[in-house]
């Protein structure tokens, strides 16, 4: 009996440890894109250069494929790939000097990532 419930407590514990982890890293990574795309954003705004905006959505691109390899291992391919889909639609306007469409496709991909961290996080709701 005792040694059901030592095993049944520690279970819970390790699945507590790992989820706050993952949360942990998703919370970060999600606050990082956001950063960067709101500075990519800004620049957009400001009607800079198209190789400097070139530049800069490189730069997001490196970091989501960064993130994107550790976040695959626990959080739904789907929700990913929805954000791959807006940063790549994101770099072909930019790409067109489409800027109305690319602030567009940023704001999604922004809104997309924050959702992925609310949806990730461990409370009542996500639960039940």
């Amino acid at each position: 009996m005792y040694k059901e419930l030592i095993i049944s407590t520690v279970v819970i514990l390790l699945v507590i440890c790992v989820n706050s982890i993952t949360q942990s890293y998703t919370k970060e990574s999600v606050e990082l894109m956001d950063e960067k795309l709101m500075e990519l954003e800004d620049r957009i705004k400001e009607e800079q250069m198209l190789e400097e905006l070139q530049y800069k959505m490189n730069e997001v691109m490196d970091n989501w494929k960064e993130k994107y390899n550790k976040l695959a291992y626990f959080i739904e391919h789907n929700e990913l790939e929805k954000v791959e889909t807006e940063l790549t639609s994101l770099r072909a306007n930019i790409d067109e000097e489409q800027y109305e469409e690319a602030v567009t496709s940023l704001e999604k991909s922004i809104f997309i990532l924050n959702h992925i961290k609310e949806k990730f996080r461990l409370d009542m709701k996500n639960i039940f």
